[in-house]
């Protein structure tokens, strides 16, 4: 099996369906055999994301607030919202097998496994999109975390900071925040189905986490940096990256130690208290 060269093609396409395929078969290649890639291979750096073709992309800062969330559309902007960070994360796991194939066969299956679990959040939220009358691609979108690939391209050092112990260890700050925000209103069906499907998704994200914290130290450690500096490493990543002066209000001290960051971390990040 030429690994790459169909999960480049899953990354391209905007089809769920064969994302599904690539990464169910990729991952049972990957647990039976050795995986060899081609000696001429060079990654694509891919200069628009999957879902351009289904959603209209905007600034951040264009996007319309999410207050409403008594009626369908405004209960559907979250969903789609919410959705469209998954079928992100979709592609960023699987660029993560294609972008860096001299790693281990366990680093590979470990972003196969990424991958899968977010193909079944964002079928999760896309089926309950429809129930509300909509579809992915209805609202507009940013293009943040694919933007943030882009940007680690060159460094998988920097891809395993930024995108699943940054972005990903966020959402599990924004997480149960959105649940406590939505409890009141449980009784209501579709809202009870996303507080599940949010209470799931938290629970999976703190082990997607806590692979991306596995793999920044393995590959601190293959860089030659010494045991104890990647603290110091990961904190000069954030602070070129621009991501230090961020405001967070909630910092969720339990969920970032079970994905294995360190209290001295969780501190530096804004925590008042860790122990």
């Amino acid at each position: 099996m030429n690994i790459v060269k169909i999960l480049e093609q899953a990354i391209l396409s905007d089809d769920i369906l064969l994302k599904e395929a690539v990464t169910a078969s990729c991952l049972d290649y990957c647990s039976q055999n050795e995986v060899s890639i081609p000696d001429d291979f060079t990654p694509t750096l891919f200069l628009n994301p999957s879902y351009a073709s289904k959603c209209h992309i905007v600034d951040p800062r264009d996007l319309p607030a999410r207050k409403d969330f008594d009626s369908k559309e405004g209960l559907a902007t979250l969903v789609h919202a919410v959705a469209h960070i998954e079928y992100s994360a979709i592609d960023l796991a699987l660029d993560a097998v294609y972008r860096y194939p001299h790693m281990p066969v366990a680093y590979k299956k470990d972003w196969l496994e990424v991958a899968s679990d977010e193909i079944r959040h964002f079928k999760m939220l896309e089926s309950l999109l429809h129930q509300l009358g909509y579809v992915y691609g209805d609202f507009p979108v940013h293009s943040g975390l694919f933007d943030a690939a882009t940007h680690t391209a060159h460094s998988l050092l920097e891809r395993m900071a930024i995108v699943p112990r940054y972005y990903e260890a966020s959402g599990l700050d924004v997480n149960p925040q959105i649940i406590k925000k939505l409890d009141n209103k449980r009784k209501n069906k579709e809202v009870k189905q996303l507080i599940d499907s949010l209470t799931l998704i938290y629970a999976e994200e703190i082990d997607h986490v806590h692979k991306g914290d596995r793999w920044f130290k393995y590959v601190c450690k293959q860089e030659g940096i010494k045991e104890g500096d990647e603290e110091a490493v990961y904190f000069d990543i954030l602070e070129r990256y621009k991501l230090l002066a961020k405001h967070r209000p909630h910092v969720n001290v339990e969920a970032r130690k079970e994905a294995g960051f360190s209290c001295s971390e969780i501190l530096k990040l804004g925590a008042k208290v860790c122990s």
